[in-house]
C-alpha cells in the first residue's frame, strides 16, 4: 500500500470520527429534547454503534479496500477528539436550533389548520344548527296557524256532509259488524303479546 493511500485512508477516518462524534451529539440532543422512554436508550445506543460500524467500513473501503492498520483507530481517535474538542458545542447548538425550529413549524401548521379548517367547519355546523332549529320552529309555527285557519272550514265541511255521510254509515255498518275489525285487532293483539312474553321467558332461561 503507497504512503498516499495510508495518508487519504488517515484522512476519511479522520473525518469519520468527527462524523460518528456529531451524530453522538444530535442523537443525545435528541433523544433528551423528544424526552425518550429510558427503556429505549440501550436499543438506541446499539442501533448507533452498528450504524456508526457499517458507515465507517464502508468508508475504509473505499479508500483502501477495507484493510485495517493502527492508524485507522489512529484516524478515528483523533477525529473523535477533535470534535468534542472543536465542533461539539457548535454542533449541539445547531441540533438544538434544528429541533426547536421543526416544533415551531409543527405548531404553525397545526395552528393554520385549526384557524383555515377546524374553527370554519365549527362555524358552519352551529351556523346549520341554528338555521335548521329557526327552520322547524318556523314551520310548527306556520302548522299550527294553517291549523287554525283550516279548522273552522273543516268542521263547516263536516257540517254539511252529515246528511250525506249518515245514510252511508247506515248502509256500512251491517258489513262493518261482520268485519268484527275489534275483536280481530284484540286477538292479534294477545297473540303478540304472548308471543313476546315466550321470547322473555326463553331469555331467561
Amino acid at each position: 500500500m503507497t504512503l498516499s493511500v495510508q495518508w487519504m485512508t488517515m484522512a476519511v477516518m479522520l473525518l469519520s470520527g468527527l462524523g460518528m462524534g456529531a451524530v453522538f451529539d444530535g442523537y443525545r440532543v435528541v433523544s433528551n429534547e423528544l424526552k425518550f422512554p429510558k427503556w429505549w436508550l440501550p436499543a438506541l445506543d446499539i442501533l448507533y454503534w452498528i450504524a456508526s460500524a457499517v458507515a465507517v467500513f464502508r468508508m475504509l473501503y473505499a479508500s483502501n479496500n477495507g484493510e485495517v492498520r493502527a492508524y485507522v483507530f489512529l484516524g478515528l481517535a483523533v477525529g473523535v477528539i477533535l470534535h468534542y474538542w472543536l465542533f461539539s458545542k457548535v454542533v449541539i447548538a445547531i441540533v438544538r436550533w434544528l429541533i426547536r425550529a421543526v416544533k415551531a413549524c409543527f405548531n404553525f401548521i397545526i395552528r393554520l389548520i385549526d384557524i383555515l379548517v377546524v374553527r370554519p367547519i365549527l362555524l358552519l355546523y352551529k351556523l346549520v344548527k341554528v338555521i335548521l332549529g329557526f327552520g322547524s320552529a318556523l314551520t310548527i309555527f306556520l302548522l299550527k296557524i294553517m291549523v287554525q285557519l283550516v279548522r273552522p272550514i273543516w268542521l263547516l265541511l263536516i257540517w254539511m256532509l252529515k246528511p250525506i255521510w249518515r245514510p252511508i254509515g247506515r248502509w256500512l255498518k251491517p258489513y262493518w259488524d261482520k268485519l268484527r275489525p275489534g275483536e280481530r285487532f284484540g286477538k292479534l293483539a294477545a297473540a303478540v303479546a304472548g308471543r313476546w312474553k315466550s321470547w322473555f321467558r326463553k331469555g331467561d332461561r
